[in-house]
């Protein structure tokens, strides 16, 4: 038995969540154009449904994985664009069926894994805990898209601890792809719960350096889902504050961020 059905299930919520969000939206509101440049709600969509295949076959088909890496290695730069294309060309209802099979599919694979399992990735091997995270953060990012293209308020969830956990995790990750050395010592991170208040806490109490603030404007951030101009997050440090302009939680190279509120147009 799987190690992950805690975050299964919430990864499965964060799923339905969206579902409900696209499933309602009219067939011109799925060609509405998102933050992400270029990216049409379908294209969100189509993302999500090309990287739970590929979490797929990493989990049954390693050599096809491993294939898959190839080529993703060899196009850096438009594979994930490529993806994303091909999926967004599809009638909406025709991907809306497609993103809910694929990830039924890898759910069930993911719920029956034996515990301590590792799975090929495009980095590491990842557990398959980490890699329900994983899914559930993009799905959580990218339905953040969705839903500022649509205009809507989403009501933030406690399954971004998930999130949050991710981007304290990658600090270094952060650094590391910019070419830049990484931090010597840990930082204190707290984050206050949108639900409950709570703080969730990581790193040493006392550690000199530390980042503090609402936990979904922190997840916002390490996703790059907004400037962090925008977000009520505060350093105490030249390194923390230094980490706050570069932070992702997600893998590839370094992300353009987004432009402040009012450098949008």
């Amino acid at each position: 038995m799987s190690d992950a059905l805690p975050v299964l299930d919430d990864l499965r919520s964060e799923s339905e969540e969206l579902d409900r969000l696209v499933a309602e939206s009219s067939e011109e509101q799925w060609y509405l154009a998102t933050p992400a440049p270029g990216w049409t709600v379908a294209h969100q969509i189509a993302h999500l449904t090309w990287t739970d295949r590929a979490a797929l076959l990493a989990a049954t088909d390693p050599d096809a994985f491993a294939a898959e890496v190839e080529k993703a290695a060899a196009a850096p730069g438009s594979f994930v664009d490529e993806g994303a294309e091909e999926g967004a060309a599809l009638p909406p209802a025709e991907l809306l069926a497609r993103w809910r099979a694929g990830r039924a599919e890898l759910w069930r694979v993911l719920s029956e894994a034996p515990a301590g399992t590792r799975l090929p990735w495009y980095g590491p091997p990842m557990a398959v805990p980490s890699m329900a995270s994983a899914r559930l953060m993009e799905t959580w990012a990218h339905g953040q898209d969705v839903a500022d293209a649509l205009g809507v308020v989403r009501p933030a969830t406690d399954r971004l601890r998930h999130v949050a956990r991710i981007g304290v995790r990658a600090r270094d990750f952060a650094f590391a792809v910019r070419g830049l050395a990484a931090p010597g010592e840990e930082f204190r991170v707290e984050l206050t719960s949108p639900v409950t208040g709570e703080v969730w806490a990581y790193g040493p109490e006392n550690a000199p350096q530390r980042v503090t603030g609402p936990a979904l404007d922190f997840c916002l951030l390490v996703t790059q889902r907004a400037h962090r101009t925008d977000l009520a997050l505060h350093a105490e440090g030249p390194d923390a504050d230094h980490w706050l302009t570069i932070a992702q939680s997600f893998a590839g190279p370094p992300g353009p961020g987004r432009p402040p509120k009012g450098a949008r147009q």
